[in-house]
């Protein structure tokens, strides 16, 4: 199987579709409307509102909505990989281990605010990617820190990611004072706009509800959260110690791109920390990242029979976890 989603055919992804059905199965037979849980942000609240409106609390539609979503994201995260050359041909890698590891907890698979800033992210990474190659990237800057400011409307917490946004200025390009101040005005941008148009129709008071951020330390105590964890760290760093000799051929920018991957891992799992109420589900931030380094490792395993073994290891984990624990 591995050698299928190993190839860049664009065909591979009517295979990723059934692929996705199987690994997301189960949700769908009991499926979870959508997570409020008090850390979501203002225009979270308003979108659910208004879907709340046409279709009701319906689970199956927002758990249906969740994994077209993940879907999404899997094929355009694989895009951007494949665009600049981060594996030595075209491949689908990246997007399989995605679908698989997101499948490891049920939070990772719920409408929530965190799965609809990872669909924002992808487009924020991709930007960040092409820093490198541009004379001027002010509008770039501007329009990167415009969408972290629309994160932090979906949920107050992902502002941390502009961390992400300023390392990997510093990583790409040299410095220029001029390009931080407009990407820091470009953060700023989408609250002033929402606390305008919160003015102007009277609802002043909503704007409260924007900082809405705390810090938890939790006791993690579900075998669950923590075999998900140790999965995506285990091929996380097994991931990058493959690199390393690959990493020497590349061309500079594709070393600066893995830098900065290394990074949004780095920083993605320290957002859920500054919650109201912690959530695990929160750390399907992380599992994008993590996902090109997973499948770094099945790209580096030339012996199909052996890449297949550790695949069917962690698929068979995945439904057991499902369906029998």
């Amino acid at each position: 199987m591995i050698r299928f989603f190993r190839s860049g055919n664009p065909l591979t992804v009517l295979l990723l579709l059934m692929y996705t059905l199987l690994v997301k199965f189960y949700y769908l037979l009991h499926p979870v409307a959508y997570i409020a849980d008090g850390s979501e942000g203002l225009l979270y609240e308003l979108l659910v509102k208004w879907l709340h409106g046409l279709v009701g609390g319906s689970p199956l539609f927002f758990t249906s909505v969740a994994i077209i979503i993940i879907f999404l994201q899997a094929l355009l995260f694989t895009k951007v990989i494949n665009h600049h050359r981060l594996f030595p041909r075209s491949t689908y890698l990246p997007a399989m281990c995605f679908l698989l590891f997101t499948s490891m907890l049920q939070s990772w698979n719920v409408f929530s605010p965190a799965l609809l800033v990872n669909l924002i992210m992808v487009w924020v990474f991709s930007s960040i990617t092409e820093l490198y190659t541009r004379t001027s990237a002010r509008d770039v800057v501007f329009n990167i820190g415009f969408a972290l400011g629309v994160c932090g409307l979906f949920y107050f917490p992902a502002i941390i990611l502009c961390l992400l946004l300023l390392v990997s200025m510093l990583i790409m390009r040299a410095f220029r004072l001029a390009e931080w101040i407009i990407a820091i005005l470009g953060l700023i941008c989408p609250l002033y706009l929402m606390g305008t148009y919160l003015f102007l129709t009277g609802q002043i008071t909503l704007l409260r509800k924007i900082p809405n951020i705390g810090l938890s330390l939790p006791r993690i105590t579900d075998y669950k959260v923590w075999g998900a964890m140790v999965a995506c760290v285990l091929f996380f760093v097994i991931g990058w110690l493959v690199l390393q000799r690959p990493l020497k051929k590349m061309l500079i920018q594709g070393r600066k791109i893995w830098a900065v991957l290394i990074i949004y891992v780095l920083v993605a799992v320290l957002v859920p920390f500054f919650n109201v109420h912690f959530s695990p589900g929160y750390w399907v931030l992380v599992v994008l990242p993590v996902s090109i380094f997973a499948g770094h490792v099945f790209w580096s395993v030339t012996n199909d029979t052996f890449a297949n073994i550790i695949h069917f290891i962690t698929l068979a984990y995945v439904i057991v976890m499902q369906y029998f624990s």
